[in-house]
């Protein structure tokens, strides 16, 4: 058993949807969630700038005692995982492997679609770990770039019409190709799973990959022997670059619980050049 905190992040919000699997998977584990809310989104952004990003992100939850991190975040882990894994010694996890392997076990048609962010889908990194595991699969990807905004402003209920209409322009390529799963690229995208379901058809499995993420740090927990006792009451701390009443506020609704009063406003600015890095790194997705 080890008692250190779990690291989490996002560009937003949307990498709550991993933290409320990870509670129901792993209530004893304690959880140090980070959502850069006053940069969200990133998906429009240059390489460079997501890499930046990424590494202040990171070097704020290495001023806690980490056992893990999981980068709750499909932009940053198609774009930045390689550097972000180089220059800590701790294991991270990205979002990427664990819903490539889910949507390969789920296809049974052979025709896999993704969508993502801009950044996530022009690295094609979801399409490439698929072909790993099914070499003739195929494949189909489109950019969403409204969806997070969308989400971020609580815009994801099943009935609002701009939400509706917008996953209807995106996905109608996607579902004109046939797909029988479509991977949800960016862990804001569940929050619109009811929408998007009611638009693809019950036909069509999603892979959430919020979900898939927290499966795979329970695993690697797992197999290091660092998992928790189930019967042990996890803490969740959680921090934001921008209001933490809003957050508060918003996060609720992903979470399915009040978290008011819990939330710390922090400047993500003062760790511009704090870096962490170690010869020993590797990837653990």
């Amino acid at each position: 058993m080890d008692t250190r905190p779990i690291g989490v992040f996002d560009s937003g919000m949307g990498g709550l949807t991993a933290v409320r699997q990870m509670i129901r998977m792993l209530p004893g584990e304690d959880i140090v969630y980070f959502g850069d809310t006053g940069r969200v989104p990133y998906g429009g952004r240059s390489v460079e700038t997501i890499v930046r990003y990424a590494r202040q992100d990171v070097a704020f939850l290495r001023s806690f005692d980490l056992k893990a991190i999981v980068i709750a975040c499909g932009t940053v882990s198609t774009t930045a995982l390689d550097v972000i894994i180089e220059e800590n010694h701790i294991p991270i996890l990205g979002v990427v492997e664990p819903a490539a392997r889910a949507a390969a076990e789920a296809t049974k048609n052979g025709r896999i679609g993704v969508v993502g962010t801009k950044a996530t889908i022009r690295t094609g990194a979801y399409e490439a770990s698929i072909r790993k595991l099914l070499p003739e699969v195929y494949l189909t990807a489109k950019a969403c770039p409204l969806l997070v905004p969308l989400v971020e402003e609580g815009r994801f209920k099943r009935g609002d019409f701009v939400s509706e209409r917008i996953v209807e322009e995106y996905l109608s390529p996607v579902k004109a190709q046939g797909v029988d799963t479509l991977v949800l690229g960016c862990t804001h995208y569940p929050l619109l799973r009811e929408i998007i379901s009611d638009f693809m058809g019950t036909g069509v499995t999603l892979i959430d990959t919020g979900e898939q993420a927290a499966r795979a740090i329970a695993a690697l927990l797992t197999e290091r022997d660092q998992l928790n006792d189930r019967t042990r009451n996890g803490e969740r701390r959680y921090y934001a670059s921008d209001s933490a009443e809003d957050f508060a506020a918003t996060a609720s609704l992903y979470l399915g619980s009040n978290i008011a009063g819990s939330v710390e406003r922090i400047d993500i600015e003062l760790y511009l050049n704090k870096a962490w890095r170690s010869t020993k790194a590797r990837p653990v997705e």
